[in-house]
């Protein structure tokens, strides 16, 4: 492809608007244009880059078992109505009408419509498994999109939906997907591995992000030095260092003015955070929990609404004089302090077996020092809520280290949720109706493309990997009126076609150095430069993008030495 022949147009300085170095090489690399905010147009070249990603992610779902469908992007309602997610997932669903006044939702997954198509499909456990897949265009309305493909309103994605016959099975069918996923971002070049996740408004019984390690990653990702656990930061567990505590009586002191941890642990006081138990209340508008965990810690949402359930929130100044009697600052679970109060005390694993803690007295301006929890506080369930920290220690006592992650792939075991809501069953061996258990697995395809960007860069520009390059060759013409330079660009030419390489051919009428300049950031993996030097001598340079290393190579030969580095 002749450079002047395609739609590319460079930009020394990428828009304001771009944030991270991806977002700015998507824009100064041409290949994508944005269209509004969160939705973007794919260029040539973004374009061919695209598909050589969605080629790998396919060649791999198939080699894993899948079938490959095509789903519609407008769905209707009752679907949603019917597995319930309309509500939990309102903030992101996109909703149309039609001339008659129908409502619409432009899909932003399809888990819903997938299980209807089998319901009708399947009918036995003959026909079980089946894994279906798709690539396609999906619709979020993401309040604030930004970082170009990181977050948008209009991206693509590979999404496919498992159909087992029972748990086990539906298992082994999770296990060989995760497998296919490291396969393919291996291709892709990409170093993500799986973590733990939370299952989210999607459910399921078990859940795992492919992450990348990226600064600019939105994601928190736990991983345990010398180790193998990882863990999104949302369900990671750890230990943090441990605190010695003496046993004694407990007593109760004046805090006046203690309105936070810090307040204790200043000049006047002096308990340090570890040795406090923060108090904090929840409630679903209904009932009331107070949740407990060690003053220097924070409480992990994503846990505690596993424990107490949807629809639960951090409650009110208000609302907690009126359950408590005291102001936050001076709260606590002093079992005599709860008497004829209802509510459900939820302690995190690190308080059990403390001794001399210090906690508020459910009185404004008290605290009581000396508390030995299980002792002395009422406690109705023990469970891991708090957030892990820099620092803390995995369950097998190695170092935990959190690093921002950019997510590229999720997988989750849905078991039978979507299957039991919207009826897709089938007949067992013995000829009784069981639900079809369910997995559900997506990569962000464009996403993927960005984060291979963000990854492959450096100050001059992109770092193809060559599975995913536009192209794998950027062949740069000098001397473009010379006759010898022109006839040995045809001869280069017909080299890379006969082995099978694409190539653009930069056959601008511009300066060297505004060429080179386009080659590096354009950043294809290698660079071929024709010029009246190199012919007199027989050869044409050729630069690698990733090393920086030149060699002087014969005309006739390029091909085929591509080919051989390809191989590699």
């Amino acid at each position: 492809m002749r450079w002047t022949q395609t739609l590319l147009t460079t930009l020394r300085d990428a828009p304001a608007e771009a944030e991270i170095a991806s977002h700015r090489l998507l824009l100064r690399a041409g290949l994508a244009r944005k269209l509004a905010s969160g939705v973007y147009t794919f260029l040539p070249l973004g374009l061919r880059a695209l598909r050589k990603v969605e080629k790998i992610v396919r060649e791999e779902m198939d080699r894993a078992g899948g079938l490959e469908i095509l789903m519609p992007g407008l769905q209707p309602p009752d679907l949603w109505e019917k597995s319930g997610r309309i509500k939990a997932a309102a903030d992101v669903l996109f909703h149309v009408k039609d001339h008659a006044d129908r409502r619409w939702i432009l899909g932003p997954t399809h888990e819903e419509v997938v299980t209807a198509l089998v319901a009708g499909e399947v009918q036995s456990y003959r026909q079980l498994p089946r894994t279906l897949y798709q690539i396609q265009t999906k619709y979020r309305d993401e309040i604030r999109p930004r970082f170009g493909l990181m977050r948008a309103r209009e991206f693509i994605m590979k999404d496919a939906y498992s159909f087992d016959a029972e748990e086990a099975a539906a298992k082994k069918s999770y296990e060989a997907m995760l497998e296919a996923y490291r396969k393919i971002f291996s291709r892709i070049g990409l170093e993500a591995f799986p973590v733990e996740a939370d299952t989210g408004v999607m459910g399921g019984s078990s859940s795992h992000e492919f992450c990348v390690v990226a600064e600019i990653g939105e994601g928190e990702v736990v991983t345990e030095e010398g180790g193998d656990y990882a863990a999104a930061i949302e369900t990671a567990e750890g230990r943090p260092a441990p605190r010695t505590g003496t046993a004694g009586g407990m007593e109760k002191f004046a805090t006046p003015e203690v309105r936070k941890i810090a307040d204790l642990a200043g000049e006047k006081f002096g308990i340090p955070a570890c040795d406090q138990v923060k108090t904090l209340v929840y409630t679903d508008g209904k009932a009331v929990a107070l949740v407990l965990v060690r003053g220097d810690d924070e409480v992990q949402e994503a846990k505690l609404l596993k424990v107490c359930g949807e629809g639960w929130r951090a409650a009110g100044n208000a609302e907690i004089v009126k359950v408590l009697g005291a102001q936050p600052g001076s709260l606590g679970a002093v079992a005599s302090t709860l008497a004829g109060k209802n509510v459900t005390v939820v302690a995190d694993m690190v308080l059990k077996g403390q001794a001399g803690m210090t906690t508020g007295a459910n009185e404004d301006g008290f605290h009581f020092k000396g508390v030995e929890v299980e002792r002395d506080l009422k406690i109705d369930r023990w469970v891991d809520v708090r957030k892990v920290r820099e620092g803390d220690f995995s369950i097998s006592g190695k170092k935990l280290k959190i690093s921002k992650g950019i997510e590229v792939g999720h997988a989750f075991l849905l078991g039978t949720k979507y299957s039991e809501a919207l009826g897709a069953k089938f007949l067992d061996p013995q000829g009784k109706q069981q639900p079809m258990v369910m997995g559900c697995y997506g990569i962000g395809v464009t996403r993927t493309l960005q984060a291979v960007i963000e990854v492959h860069q450096d100050k001059d520009g992109i770092r193809w990997p060559a599975a995913v390059s536009p192209y794998t060759v950027m062949l740069v013409t000098l001397d473009l009126a010379d006759t010898a330079v022109k006839e040995a660009t045809d001869q280069l030419i017909q080299s890379l076609e006969k082995a099978g390489i694409d190539y653009l051919w930069d056959d601008r009428d511009e300066r060297p150095g505004v060429k080179f300049k386009d080659a590096d950031l354009l950043g294809f993996p290698w660079r071929i430069t024709v010029g009246a030097k190199a012919v007199a001598k027989g050869g044409v340079e050729v630069k690698c993008r990733r090393t920086g290393g030149m060699e002087m190579i014969p005309r006739a030969e390029v091909g085929a030495w591509v080919q051989n580095k390809l191989a590699v």
